[in-house]
């Protein structure tokens, strides 16, 4: 860790979801060695127990589950005494068009990609304008800005995360919450969902090449350089910024 950068979450309480792999995993460890106490959730919870000391807390949870919601943020309060972040890293993707996407791949998506994000939002705003204001960070994607042929659910759900984003925004500045809430829109970055698709494709090789030349930079993202982004936002450094979109893509969406 750079000494020039410790401390800058120091203090704060995060919530990260999908926070056993990917990009919620790498926010998690950032997060951590940046002063905060991080609450972890995952529906992996095998992959919970090896995050070690990059979370003081780890919750089970199913992020289309309301209930759950409700529980687990009520517990993260019990925990650390208020929550100051949260990060909605959760998210699904199944491939298919819109003649082949069936209406269960659909629902399947849509409840983690979008409902989920909006219970996280609705709990966060609940407990942030108790304590003072705070950061939502949602993770959208390319996908929620430009049209992918075979992921139809994928960008609908991802769409809707984008305005949900901008909607929540505006409700929590105009109430006078100070909740800051803003969108992270990656592209292809070597996450365990995208390797996977990779590796099962037919001509995996072709498919990971194809990846890297989408990006004008000539190669894929990593979950660190979305973390570095979401740290940005989480933290004081973004005070006047809410309601934005922010790429992290290496100049696909700027073509």
């Amino acid at each position: 860790m750079d000494g020039a950068k410790a401390g800058r979450l120091s203090g704060k309480v995060a919530l990260i979801t999908g926070a056993a792999s990917g990009i919620g995993r790498a926010t998690a460890g950032l997060f951590h060695g940046e002063g905060a106490k991080v609450a972890a959730t995952d529906r992996n919870e095998a992959g919970l127990e090896t995050l070690g000391a990059d979370a003081d807390l780890t919750l089970v949870q199913d992020v289309t589950d309301e209930a759950r919601w409700r529980a687990v943020v009520d517990e993260v309060l019990a925990a650390f005494g208020r929550l100051d972040i949260l990060v909605n890293s959760a998210g699904v993707a199944v491939l298919g068009n819109i003649e082949t996407t069936t209406l269960a791949d659909w629902r399947k998506v849509n409840a983690v990609n979008a409902e989920g994000v909006f219970l996280g939002c609705r709990e966060a705003v609940r407990a942030m304008k108790e304590t003072g204001g705070g950061s939502i960070v949602n993770l959208s994607s390319v996908a929620g800005i430009i049209g992918d042929a075979s992921s139809l659910a994928y960008c609908a759900s991802k769409g809707a995360v984008r305005l949900m984003t901008k909607s929540a925004a505006l409700h929590c500045a105009r109430a006078g919450y100070k909740i800051r809430v803003n969108s992270v829109h990656p592209s292809f970055a070597e996450t365990p969902m995208v390797l996977e698709g990779i590796a099962r494709a037919k001509d995996p090789e072709r498919i990971r090449a194809g990846l890297m030349r989408a990006a004008p930079m000539g190669r894929m993202g990593t979950a660190d350089e979305v973390a570095n982004t979401i740290l940005f936002l989480a933290s004081d450094e973004s005070s006047f910024t809410t309601g934005a979109e922010f790429m992290v893509d290496g100049g696909l969406t700027a073509q």
